[in-house]
């Protein structure tokens, strides 16, 4: 069995042991994973295990609408004391969550390390990284439910921000 291989075993098996939602993805050596989250419903992530590496990439959230500034320098002082995955941006400035390790690194315990990793990167700081950098538009939601007395259940973790 060569390294990849050897590889791809370690991630099944920690994906089955864990009872994490999966699928193959469309990539070779591809699964992709649904993590369950407390305030991201869930996060989807791919796990790609090639001839090198295993690689990990999860959606966070979108492209700020404000704040800009302070929305980038929040994720990237997270990225200094967050273990084997980093905040990135792709062009349209979506946020991810992603790293690569070695094959020859991969073991049970670091992969369950990296989903541990990867879930706490995008789900614990989710609510905030809302409220830097879409403020403006969580008000006029709340605003306009209120006005029309529609219920305010997925605004709730905001009342105190939101409501005035």
């Amino acid at each position: 069995m060569n390294d990849k291989e050897q590889a791809l075993e370690v991630v099944r098996s920690v994906i089955a042991e864990t009872g994490i939602e999966s699928e193959p993805g469309t990539r070779d050596g591809e699964l992709v994973v649904s993590l369950p989250g407390e305030k991201k419903l869930k996060t989807v992530a791919s796990l790609v295990v090639g001839e090198q590496a295993l690689s990990v990439t999860a959606f966070v959230i979108r492209n700020a609408d404000e704040n800009h500034g302070e929305f980038y320098r929040f994720l990237l002082r997270r990225n200094l004391r967050m273990p084997l995955l980093a905040y990135s941006i792709d062009s349209s400035g979506d946020v991810y969550v992603n790293g690569r390790i070695p094959l020859r690194a991969v073991s049970p315990q670091v992969v369950d390390q990296v989903l541990g990793v990867l879930l706490e990167a995008a789900d614990e700081p989710f609510n905030e990284l809302l409220l830097i950098g879409f403020r403006s538009s969580m008000q006029k939601e709340w605003d306009w439910r209120v006005s029309r007395g529609e219920s305010l259940r997925n605004l709730e973790a905001f009342r105190s921000v939101l409501e005035h």
